[in-house]
């Protein structure tokens, strides 16, 4: 906020003629005369948006000190654009006028507050004493607020079992942690999160997901963004119907909400502050736009106007949020960090704490599972407020029998966030470094702050519980499996992803040409039962179409010849396998099918022939 100060013996000022941006006027605001006044012409910036009552505050605090010094007792705050060249939007420059006004008031002072948006003329007498004239700029100064919070709290670490046994750590001798021997996964997130040794090496998916023709980077679009090729498009599509499966499993209707919203909307506003320098920002000629970071902007807006009643509890609401936040450039590594990700929100709106850990429960178990199907190994990370841990630990062990593994736990002197209690599974690359995929989070405060209330049994309203809850992002999932793939093949495993996720689930390998059709009718029968089957009709070698197979990790590779096209059963190699099974097509199916049970199937991606199919990466 830009303030240029004035002490004159009086200000004369009339009305003219509106802007687009005007405010509507009383009829005794349009001209007036203010004696022996402090007038403070006033600009609101943009960087003012997110923290609009600390900047009103020190505003009026720096005017009031003035004020004091030149011993004026008035104060007219004069709308004033031409102070810089950053304008916040109307709303939100008229809002901080306001509460500079009030804070003015408040400390005694007669406080005038001059029309916003208005052509006005104006005369003014500068006293001329040397504090007559001074210029100020106000800003929030947040950084150092949210530095110093952090202090005052600082955080204790133990490892909690599922026995419900608790073993004290201490960040610089974490070797005496008796659990973390047989938990090489939890002690790597320790070194690699909590102790911040990360590692220097590139992660082994940022080659593989090009090698593979599945992702890549847009060098023509900003940091983090990546084109999806054929492929990596059905992975993606993929993996968004499985988060889609698994929230019509827990109840959730689906919703779709913008990804745009105005910044000087009040809620948004104080959201945002929160993200501080991470959040996109469309600059238009009267107002700024933010894209969302998350699906909580319109969630919370659309469930505000809802009607829900205690019968209806829990409400659970699924999202596939396109989110956007601006990393440094620096942190945005491969598909682990991005700039615009695909974020599958889940969020449950729960009676009371009761029905809210009742439900939180019932989650973890289902996103357990989930990871288990993908199979990925992870640590779990609990961080939860010290009060409401102790009174909850056996809760906390319950959840750690699902995972049959013990967890790290940080205790929170006091509550820092909206949530009391959340979880992370976070999985550990194949250099050592870590990442966030599932989350819980138990929100005791959102549902006051953005007025979610449901009606209870008495017809009164009542705020409620909110789990935010997250399978982790779509992409970040790629990257999870693509290094787990890599950890396996530096342990002598041969990679692979997973059967529902594989673009090419069966590849037909040709001896001839008079081989082809036969490859046509077993691909089209595996087609009609859902697997994806494509057929290397190249004019290259056996032994080049078999190389290039295993090169792209496809599951199950067949040849035919000229023997095969009598036979009963036809040779099937599965990856990973070096013994040939000889399966009737039928047998081949029902093996994949049993495999990939439960889990969602797209067609191919690129034609069933490979002569036909362009080379988006590397040719």
């Amino acid at each position: 906020m830009q303030l240029l100060l004035i002490h004159a013996d009086y200000l004369k000022f009339e009305v003219k003629q509106p802007t687009p941006a005007a405010e509507e006027i009383r009829p005794e605001q349009r001209s007036g005369e203010i004696k022996d006044v402090l007038v403070v012409f006033s600009a609101a910036e943009e960087a003012d948006e997110a923290h609009v009552e600390q900047v009103a505050k020190k505003a009026a605090e720096e005017v009031f000190n003035i004020a004091q010094k030149v011993e004026a007792q008035r104060v007219a705050i004069y709308p004033y654009a031409h102070l810089s060249s950053s304008l916040a939007s109307p709303k939100l420059a008229i809002r901080l006028l306001d509460a500079t006004a009030e804070q003015l008031r408040s400390r005694g002072l007669e406080v005038h507050r001059l029309p916003f948006g208005w052509y006005k003329a104006f005369t003014l007498s500068c006293k001329g004493h040397p504090l007559s004239e001074l210029s100020r700029t106000i800003t929030a100064e947040v950084q150092e607020v949210a530095e110093a919070a952090a202090e005052e709290a600082k955080s204790k670490w133990l490892v909690l079992t599922p026995e419900g046994k608790e073993y004290p750590l201490n960040l610089s001798e974490i070797e005496a942690c008796p659990p973390l021997t047989n938990s090489p996964l939890l002690k790597q997130y320790l070194v690699s999160e909590e102790l911040g040794q990360k590692p220097g090496g590139e992660p082994a998916h940022i080659k593989l997901m090009r090698r593979l023709e599945l992702v890549d980077y847009e060098p023509a679009s900003d940091t983090g963004h990546f084109r999806f090729y054929p492929n990596g498009a059905l992975v993606k599509g993929l993996l968004e119907d499985f988060a889609a499966q698994i929230a019509a499993e827990i109840g959730a209707v689906r919703i779709e909400t913008p990804v745009l919203y105005r910044a000087d909307e009040p809620d948004i506003a104080e959201q945002a502050a929160k993200f501080l320098q991470k959040d996109y920002k469309i600059k238009l000629p009267n107002r700024t736009l933010i894209l969302r970071f998350s699906g909580d902007f319109g969630l919370f807006r659309m469930m505000k106007t809802t009607l829900m009643t205690y019968k209806q509890m829990p409400v659970r609401i699924f999202e596939l949020s396109p989110s956007y936040r601006l990393e440094q450039s620096g942190e945005t590594v491969g598909l682990k960090r991005l700039r615009a990700f695909t974020m599958p929100d889940i969020h449950c709106f729960c009676l009371d704490l009761k029905q809210g850990l009742e439900e939180y429960e019932r989650l973890f178990e289902i996103y357990v599972k989930m990871v288990r199907s993908i199979g990925i190994e992870y640590a779990v990370i609990f961080r939860v407020v010290e009060d409401f841990y102790h009174q909850n630990r056996k809760f906390i062990a319950r959840l750690l029998r699902l995972v049959s593994q013990p967890a790290l736990i940080e205790l929170l002197a006091e509550r820092k966030h909206y949530w009391v209690l959340k979880h992370e599974f976070q999985m550990i690359d194949s250099v050592g470094g870590n990442a966030q995929l599932s989350t819980i989070q138990l929100d005791l405060e959102d549902s006051e702050r953005y007025g979610i209330r449901y009606v209870d049994e008495k017809g009164e309203k009542r705020g409620c519980v909110i789990l935010h809850s997250s399978i982790g992002s779509i992409e970040r999932w790629i990257y999870a499996i693509l290094e787990e793939a890599a950890k396996d093949q530096m342990a002598g495993k041969a990679p692979c992803l997973p059967l529902w996720l594989s673009p090419t689930q069966v590849r037909l390998v040709p001896l001839a040409s008079r081989h082809l059709d036969f490859c046509q009718k077993i691909a089209g029968e595996l087609e009609k039962l859902q697997i994806r089957a494509d057929i290397d009709d190249r004019d290259e070698s056996v032994s080049k179409k078999v190389r290039d197979a295993e090169r792209e990790w496809v599951p199950y590779v067949i040849v035919i010849g000229d023997k095969e096209l009598e036979a009963e059963k036809i040779p099937v190699r599965a990856r990973g396998q070096k013994e040939l099974k000889w399966l009737a097509v039928a047998e081949l199916a029902a093996e994949i099918k049993q495999l990939t049970k439960g889990m969602p199937f797209r067609p191919l991606a690129t034609n069933r022939l490979l002569s036909l199919r362009p080379i988006f990466f590397g040719g």
